[in-house]
Protein backbone atom coordinates (compact mmCIF):
# COMPACT_ATOMS: atom_id res chain seq x y z
CA UNK A 1 0.00 0.00 0.00
CA UNK A 2 1.74 3.08 -1.24
CA UNK A 3 2.12 6.37 0.93
CA UNK A 4 0.49 5.30 4.59
CA UNK A 5 1.91 7.18 6.57
CA UNK A 6 2.28 3.83 9.10
CA UNK A 7 4.15 1.82 6.86
CA UNK A 8 6.99 0.04 9.10
CA UNK A 9 5.39 1.63 11.82
CA UNK A 10 2.50 0.69 14.50
CA UNK A 11 -0.63 3.34 13.43
CA UNK A 12 -1.09 4.50 17.18
CA UNK A 13 2.96 6.32 16.82
CA UNK A 14 1.74 8.04 13.64
CA UNK A 15 1.35 11.60 13.86
CA UNK A 16 0.41 14.09 11.90
CA UNK A 17 3.82 16.14 12.32
CA UNK A 18 5.38 13.35 10.19
CA UNK A 19 2.86 15.00 7.35
CA UNK A 20 3.60 17.13 4.51
CA UNK A 21 0.00 17.80 4.30
CA UNK A 22 -0.28 19.04 7.82
CA UNK A 23 2.70 21.54 7.39
CA UNK A 24 1.58 23.11 4.03
CA UNK A 25 -2.31 23.74 5.90
CA UNK A 26 -0.43 25.04 8.86
CA UNK A 27 1.89 27.70 6.51
CA UNK A 28 -1.28 28.44 4.40
CA UNK A 29 -3.43 28.96 7.53
CA UNK A 30 -0.62 31.25 8.99
CA UNK A 31 -0.57 33.13 6.04
CA UNK A 32 -4.36 33.64 6.06
CA UNK A 33 -4.23 34.60 9.64
CA UNK A 34 -1.25 37.20 9.17
CA UNK A 35 -4.07 38.96 6.16
CA UNK A 36 -6.74 38.42 8.65
CA UNK A 37 -5.31 40.46 11.11
CA UNK A 38 -3.68 43.42 9.17
CA UNK A 39 -7.54 43.61 7.73
CA UNK A 40 -8.75 43.75 11.14
CA UNK A 41 -10.86 39.98 10.67
CA UNK A 42 -9.30 38.27 13.19
CA UNK A 43 -12.08 37.57 15.34
CA UNK A 44 -14.10 37.13 12.79
CA UNK A 45 -13.02 33.53 12.11
CA UNK A 46 -12.89 32.18 14.87
CA UNK A 47 -12.97 28.73 13.86
CA UNK A 48 -9.36 29.43 11.24
CA UNK A 49 -7.53 26.26 11.72
CA UNK A 50 -4.92 23.91 10.32
CA UNK A 51 -6.10 20.37 9.51
CA UNK A 52 -5.67 16.90 7.99
CA UNK A 53 -8.01 14.78 6.22
CA UNK A 54 -8.44 11.19 6.36
CA UNK A 55 -5.85 10.17 3.80
CA UNK A 56 -3.57 13.08 5.13
CA UNK A 57 -4.04 15.79 2.98
CA UNK A 58 -3.56 19.16 4.62
CA UNK A 59 -6.27 21.33 4.57
CA UNK A 60 -7.59 25.09 5.71
CA UNK A 61 -11.05 25.27 7.78
CA UNK A 62 -12.37 29.24 7.76
CA UNK A 63 -15.13 27.76 9.37
CA UNK A 64 -18.45 29.57 9.77
CA UNK A 65 -18.56 33.73 9.20
CA UNK A 66 -21.30 35.89 9.84
CA UNK A 67 -23.19 37.91 6.30
CA UNK A 68 -21.43 41.19 7.44
CA UNK A 69 -17.93 38.93 7.61
CA UNK A 70 -18.52 37.62 4.18
CA UNK A 71 -19.91 40.74 3.08
CA UNK A 72 -16.50 42.29 4.10
CA UNK A 73 -14.52 39.85 2.63
CA UNK A 74 -15.91 39.84 -0.80
CA UNK A 75 -15.50 43.67 -0.80
CA UNK A 76 -11.60 43.34 0.20
CA UNK A 77 -11.40 40.26 -2.41
CA UNK A 78 -13.33 42.67 -4.91
CA UNK A 79 -10.50 45.55 -4.34
CA UNK A 80 -8.02 43.46 -4.73
CA UNK A 81 -8.86 42.12 -7.70
CA UNK A 82 -9.41 45.89 -8.88
CA UNK A 83 -6.29 46.68 -8.14
CA UNK A 84 -4.68 44.24 -10.32
CA UNK A 85 -4.09 41.68 -7.41
CA UNK A 86 -4.19 37.78 -8.79
CA UNK A 87 -3.19 38.89 -12.27
CA UNK A 88 0.39 36.75 -12.58
CA UNK A 89 0.97 36.11 -9.25
CA UNK A 90 0.21 36.70 -5.54
CA UNK A 91 2.63 39.02 -3.96
CA UNK A 92 2.85 36.40 -1.11
CA UNK A 93 2.33 33.09 -1.75
CA UNK A 94 2.16 30.00 1.25
CA UNK A 95 5.33 28.73 -0.14
CA UNK A 96 6.70 32.18 0.05
CA UNK A 97 5.23 32.51 3.36
CA UNK A 98 6.80 29.12 4.60
CA UNK A 99 10.36 30.47 4.00
CA UNK A 100 9.44 33.07 6.46
CA UNK A 101 8.78 30.66 9.45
Amino acid sequence: MPDEPTVGRDAAAWSPLDSDGWYAARNATTALRDVLVRASLEKDFPYLRADLNAFGHGLVELGRVSPDTAERLAELLRLALASGYGRGHASTTAEEHKGRT
